[in-house]
Order: structure tokens, then C-alpha cells, then sequence
């Protein structure tokens, strides 16, 4: 059977396309009927007897196709009346006349919407009053599935399409009236544009796209953040800088800072002004808006790690390398010794050439022991902690957030790629096998459980005993990250 068929209920469908919502489908396949049934009408007969009949348009249609395309409708159509009926939020449907007002008027719109707020929902609602015909919505690969989900529930008037960042490259040519960035501060590095940035700004200028940001922490570590989400949009406040660097000398304090002996100028004291010059683009909203009252319960739990663990920690302390028969761990400067610390106390290590290996199961076997005949979520750092989980929890475990929704079984993803744009809120309970460096990791994960409906959640930190993740925490609950200065400090004490 083609690849791009599927069999319903014994009748072939088209299958469901990449990033395409059922509407897309629907809708798309519709066009297809019209064109491929399309009727004429001609005149049979002669004289008197002469009558005016439909026909087919187009005679060497295969049947087969004719048929496929009915049933597709038939299926689609099914796959939209499952789905539940959106209802905007009260303050949503305030926001979504607000938005399409300043989208209307300035082309470009900044929803610094809080976490479980429904900022996707909104920024969807406000392109179904634009009357437009194509909506991009960029977010991260694991976010797909359940924008997709709420693109089906809501069925907009225009064709939706859901794309992760990396596979820009493969979206098709199409004019996209409007572009949704999901989690757009993940574009706002600086001084040089990220490649993200730039790709986005390109599709931009080609379309001529209105565009829609999102985020629930626009600028996490400084106001100058800002500068790359927006600079490829037109009519931005900054448009006038034609670099980072021009706009870093109105509203940037740029300080230098010596760094292996060189001297590089910090811009990332940004001013409170770059705010104030998007205030005419964005409508921010909170929790406490909302009406949440978030109760999210702590819990620090204590591993005891087998003796060669911290016997390879104490070594590489000591004499900041370890030769094996076959491999190296070496940690000749404070941030290697530091990160190879971070990942011994965990149980794993990555060697100089690049492999890495799951050396003590401990935290592993804790987790499943203590959350046994549960179902949660588990954030893990580095990618030889997942094959420590996988050994231990065997198929009990999925990385997959629609596999994870109708089983189940727990789920275990990366802090990083797991912080943003999922919702967890089936788990019982989130479990940290480790913690992240980043303040931005702590505070935006931990809240991947709350939704309206479900203000309380438990989050379990699960730190080895004698080791730097209760120091890495202390930070980052402070919303400090973690540094190498820190850990220095430690480490004289």
C-alpha cells in the first residue's frame, strides 16, 4: 500500500500529513473534491427533446480516487466531532479582541501570557477573526502534537500548519499570512542572531507575514532578548538599528568583563526602556490574572550512591583526571571538573571521547521503587540518564508525550526540551532525576502539571547524598543560575 494511504473501517483514506491538523486535512482534501467532482452542465438530446444534465467534469477520474476521497471527507470529518468543543476563558476572549486590534494596526503582536494561561488557544483564536487563509505556528517538536490537538478542537476558518524550529527547511511554499513563534525568547540571543532567528526573519520578509509571539518569560535573563525576536518583523520598535550592536548603544549599559585573559564587553544589562518601547505590541497576563493560586509542594529525597561513585568523585577532585584501559575522565579546568561532578553524583559520565556510560544505577532504581504504581513525569539532563531509566523502568517508559497521554506509563524527557510547551497534567507527580543549571529550567518546568483545573501539584527532587545538586538548587530557587563562580566558592569552603 502507497505510503500516504491508510485503511478505516476497510475503506482507504489519505493519511494523516506532518504537521497537519485534521482540519488541515478536511479541508485541503475538500478543495480536492471540488476540483476532482467538479460538474458542468451540457445539453443532451436535439430539439424539442433537447434537456440541459450535469456530468462529471473530468470523465478519466479512476473511481478508485473518487471513492478515496469520499471517504476521506467521511473520516476527517469523524476525527473533528470527536473532539471536544472549545470554550475561551472570559478573560481569553478579552485578550483576543485586544490582540486582533493591535495585530490589525501594527502587523505585529507579543502575548507574554504566564504558563497554563492558554496562550496558544488564544493566539489561534485571534487568527480566526483575521480573515486570513494560512496560519504557521512554530513551536518545539515535543509541543506539536497537542497544538495540533487544540487546532482540531478549535477548526479554524484557515488552513493551520505545526512546525517544530529545526524543520523550517522543509515547509512548503506557501504564503503564510500569519506566523505564530511558540516560546520565542528561544530566539533572543545576542549579541550575533542564532540561525532560529534568522530563518525566521527571512520567512518573514519573503511572506510579508503578521506575527504573532508567544511566551510566558519574553526576556528570562535580560531585557536585551528582546531585540532578535523581533528584529526581522517590520514594523518593529527597533527597526532603526540596522545590528544588535547600534541597539545595544540606546538601551544596553555595556560593560567589559575579562574572560580568559581577554577583555568582551557584556551587553546583557539591558534597560527597563526596551519594555517600554514594546508596550504598544504586547498584552501581558498572569496567573494571578487568571485567578490561579498555584500550590506547587516541594520535596527534596535523598539517594545514597554506591561507594565507587564518590570514590571517583573524591579521585577527580583530587587529581582532576581518571585513565581507565580505554578511557579518560578529565577535568582540568573548574567548569569541566564541574560538570563532570554534575554528572557523577547522578550516576553516569561522558569521557574526553565523547562516549558516555551509566556507572551506578542507584537514583534510577530509588525512583521507580518510590513512585512504584505511578504515573509520572521525569525530567532527566544529561542523555545518559534516559539510558539509566530505560534500563531500570524497561517499557514501563515513554518519551513520547501522545504515548505518555493514553497509557499508562510514565514519561521521561530532557529539562531543556522538556521546560516549555507540554503539559504534563496526567502525572501524579513530576520527579527530577537531576537539576539544571539554569534558574529558567527550574522555575518553568516544575510547572508543567498546572492547568486551571489543577492548582496543586508535587514535585520531587531527588538528589544523591553528598553531592552539588543541593547546592545547584539553592541558586536556581533564588532565580540565580548556577555558575562556575559558585561552584569555586564551594569548593574553597
Amino acid at each position: 500500500m502507497r505510503p500516504d494511504i491508510i485503511m478505516w473501517e476497510g475503506k482507504e483514506v489519505f493519511a494523516p500529513k506532518e504537521f497537519r491538523s485534521n482540519c488541515y486535512m478536511y479541508n485541503s482534501i475538500l478543495t480536492l473534491d471540488k476540483v476532482i467532482n467538479a460538474e458542468v452542465e451540457k445539453t443532451v438530446g436535439r430539439g424539442r427533446g433537447a434537456r440541459r444534465v450535469k456530468q462529471k467534469k473530468y470523465n478519466n477520474v479512476d473511481q478508485a480516487v473518487r471513492d478515496r476521497i469520499a471517504n476521506s471527507l467521511e473520516y476527517y470529518q469523524q476525527k473533528m466531532e470527536t473532539q471536544p468543543e472549545i470554550k475561551f476563558r472570559d478573560y481569553q476572549e478579552d485578550i483576543i479582541k485586544r490582540g486582533v486590534c493591535v495585530l490589525k494596526d501594527t502587523g505585529m503582536l507579543y502575548l507574554g501570557m504566564e504558563v497554563r494561561t492558554g496562550k496558544t488557544l488564544t493566539s489561534l483564536g485571534i487568527c480566526d477573526l483575521m480573515d486570513v487563509d494560512n496560519v504557521l505556528f512554530i513551536t518545539k517538536k515535543k509541543a506539536i502534537s497537542s497544538i495540533t490537538s487544540d487546532g482540531d478542537k478549535l477548526c479554524p476558518s484557515y488552513a493551520l500548519f505545526v512546525i517544530n524550529y529545526e524543520s523550517m527547511h522543509k515547509l512548503p511554499d506557501i504564503k503564510w499570512d500569519i506566523v505564530i513563534l511558540d516560546e520565542a525568547h528561544s530566539i533572543g540571543a545576542f549579541p550575533k542572531p542564532s540561525k532560529r532567528a534568522k530563518d525566521v526573519k527571512a520567512m518573514v520578509s519573503k511572506c510579508k507575514s503578521k506575527v504573532i509571539l508567544l511566551s510566558g518569560t519574553p526576556t528570562p535573563e535580560s531585557y536585551c532578548q528582546m531585540y532578535h525576536q523581533v528584529y526581522g518583523i517590520p514594523n518593529n520598535p527597533f527597526a532603526e538599528f540596522k545590528n544588535f550592536y547600534r541597539f545595544a548603544d540606546k538601551y544596553a549599559r555595556v560593560k567589559q568583563r575579562k574572560i580568559n585573559g581577554l577583555m568582551i564587553n557584556d551587553y546583557s544589562n539591558g534597560l527597563d526602556t526596551i519594555l517600554e518601547a514594546m508596550k504598544p505590541f504586547t498584552i501581558n497576563f498572569s496567573q494571578k490574572d487568571a485567578g490561579f493560586k498555584v500550590d506547587t509542594r516541594e520535596h527534596v529525597l535523598q539517594v545514597d550512591m554506591s561507594s565507587m561513585t564518590h570514590q571517583l568523585a573524591s579521585k577527580l577532585k583530587r587529581d582532576l583526571v581518571i585513565e581507565g584501559s580505554d578511557e579518560v575522565i578529565l577535568a582540568d579546568t573548574p567548569v569541566k571538573l564541574m560538570m563532570k561532578l554534575h554528572q557523577l553524583y547522578s550516576g553516569t559520565i561522558k569521557f574526553e571521547s565523547g562516549k558516555s556510560q551509566v556507572i551506578d544505577l542507584s537514583k534510577a532504581e530509588f525512583i521507580k521503587e518510590k513512585f512504584k504504581g505511578k504515573k509520572i513525569g521525569i525530567f532527566y539532563k544529561f542523555k545518559a540518564e534516559l539510558e539509566a531509566l530505560k534500563s531500570v523502568f524497561k517499557d514501563t517508559l515513554v518519551t513520547d508525550l501522545e504515548k505518555f497521554t493514553d497509557t499508562d506509563k510514565s514519561i521521561a524527557l530532557q529539562i531543556v526540551s522538556g521546560r516549555e510547551g507540554i503539559s504534563l497534567r496526567e502525572a501524579e507527580a513530576l520527579v527530577y532525576y537531576n537539576i539544571d543549571f539554569s534558574a529558567t529550567s527550574y522555575w518553568q518546568s516544575r510547572d508543567r502539571m498546572t492547568t486551571k483545573d489543577r492548582l496543586e501539584s508535587d514535585v520531587y527532587w531527588v538528589f544523591s547524598r553528598g553531592g552539588i545538586e543541593a547546592d545547584i538548587y539553592k541558586a536556581v530557587t533564588k532565580k540565580r543560575d548556577f555558575t562556575v563562580n559558585h561552584f569555586k566558592k564551594l569548593n574553597k569552603e
